[in-house]
């Protein structure tokens, strides 16, 4: 268990400032142009391959960083660089927490080093969760899954919306139905290989933010997967269901999903992404404001723009130590008994808007222009309220912690 602490490490730092001179030198200034283009930045994923920061290595040297910070740190610095071109880079992860989260140590060794390959040979991963009807209300989920036991396969059919690398990526995992009646605790998650036929593209979403990074629908028509892609195992789900049906009827503790275990993990990165791009819109604004001349001074030194800097930088801070409180947990094995994880995510989510916001309104009419980044940070900041479990159901999940 690593010991708590405020502090980076040497290491740390050095990781943190090469991770800081890639974003500055390499996304921001590409940001605009693939913001614009609404495409995949194949080019920046290639090169930060080739740094090693697109790299399973990479990911796995933070995950297991013994402090909990490795990840949040990458996450901010790299959303501080730029929010769309920095999710094209890290989406794959969250498909690879939900194998690290529900898979064996076989399935893990298989899969998680084929979605990202390798300098030469970019791949990504799409994690398959959110359907049209059935976003945050997991219960809801259509997708389903049935094992024809004679071929031990399991055969997929249903739509996936709002995936991150949807229909592009080389492995897909889709979590789906495997027992109706147990609601959201009858789901399973499935590897679904490269090419495997049935598995097709929907539609790519057009967005106001985050337009660098690929958010597609997938579509699954009787989709046939190995026994050996359903992550953990057959043993381990038929176990898993057994427990929720007799919890069921005796009215006992709850079943976490397979969904909900992955976005449990990756919560307080997203909040660590949200600080990252609250921090770049707080720096740009406090540039602005301290060499922006009106009625012959800097417009910092009037008290309107000042107090309000003043609350943007303590908001930052406030949602980072909540950030690095929930990721130090985490590793440390400490439950989240008061749903810390979603206080992360759901404070650094609302600091970013509001921050974004307030940053528009120092820059004045140039900050709602193209010319400057602010209105592109504002539009990027949006998402996080909403992905991986919107701010309404952050609060749901805290609200139930705190009443048992």
């Amino acid at each position: 268990m690593g010991e708590f602490t405020l502090e980076l490490n040497e290491d740390q730092k050095q990781v943190r400032d090469w991770l800081h001179g890639f974003a500055a030198d390499v996304m921001r200034p590409a940001a605009a142009e693939w913001d614009e283009r609404e495409e995949t930045p194949w080019p920046i994923i290639q090169e930060a391959a080739k740094l090693g920061i697109y790299s399973l290595d990479f990911y796995a040297q933070q995950f297991f960083d013994p402090t909990g910070l490795g990840i949040p740190m990458a996450m901010e610095e790299l959303f501080w660089g730029d929010a769309g071109i920095a999710l094209s880079i890290v989406g794959t992860g969250l498909a690879a927490v939900g194998v690290l989260a529900n898979g064996t140590e076989e399935q893990i060794g298989t899969w998680v080093p084929q979605m990202y390959g390798d300098a030469n040979d970019v791949k990504v991963a799409a994690f398959c969760s959110s359907e049209p009807d059935a976003g945050s209300d997991v219960a809801s989920m259509r997708t389903r899954a049935v094992y024809d036991e004679a071929k031990d396969e399991w055969v997929l059919n249903g739509t996936k919306t709002w995936a991150t690398n949807g229909g592009i990526a080389d492995v897909h995992v889709v979590v789906a139905v495997v027992d109706p009646e147990l609601g959201s605790k009858g789901h399973a998650s499935f590897i679904v290989p490269p090419r495997t036929p049935g598995l097709s593209q929907g539609q790519k979403f057009q967005k106001h933010g985050i337009r660098a990074s690929h958010t597609a629908e997938v579509v699954l028509e009787d989709v046939r997967v190995p026994g050996s892609c359903l992550l953990g195992g057959k043993d381990k789900l038929d176990e898993r269901l057994a427990r929720a049906r007799e919890k069921a009827k005796s009215g006992g503790e709850r079943v976490k999903n397979a969904a909900m275990a992955t976005f449990e993990a990756s919560r307080p990165a997203v909040g660590a992404m949200a600080v990252g791009t609250a921090r770049a819109a707080y720096e740009v604004a406090l540039d602005y404001a301290r060499t922006r001349v009106q009625f012959g001074r800097p417009i910092i030194e009037n008290q309107g723009v000042a107090f309000q800097l003043a609350d943007m930088a303590t908001q930052i801070d406030a949602a980072r130590l909540l950030v690095w409180r929930a990721s130090w947990m985490a590793t440390a094995g400490k439950p989240f008994t008061n749903a810390e994880g979603s206080m992360s995510k759901l404070y650094a989510s609302e600091v970013a808007k509001s921050v974004t916001a307030q940053a528009i309104q120092i820059l004045g009419g140039n900050g709602y222009t193209r010319e400057y980044p602010v209105e592109r940070m504002h539009r990027d900041a949006a998402i996080y309220t909403i992905f991986e479990g919107t701010s309404e159901i952050q609060r749901m999940v805290i609200s139930r912690a705190l009443a048992t």
